[in-house]
């Protein structure tokens, strides 16, 4: 059972676009966190992964870096 999904992307970013469009398609809540806006989740971030680049989708504390529809989906359950 998902309870906790994190997308942090950015306003600008097509691959973060997809990947919420994608989650909205399938009826997965999920929190957004501007990166660009908020420093601190920025840090968080990249300190959670080592990752400066986005999208970056936290699933149930799991992180998956850019757009891996599959990797995703089996995350997901989907």
């Amino acid at each position: 059972m998902v309870t906790d999904v994190k997308v942090y992307s950015t306003p600008t970013c097509p691959y973060c676009h997809m990947m919420k469009s994608f989650l909205k398609e399938n009826n997965i809540k999920f929190t957004d966190i501007d990166v660009a806006a908020d420093q601190k989740a920025a840090k968080e971030m990249i300190e959670k992964t080592g990752q400066m680049g986005v999208p970056v989708i936290e699933i149930n504390g799991k992180h998956i870096v850019g757009f891996d529809r599959e990797a995703i989906k089996k995350e997901l359950n989907l």
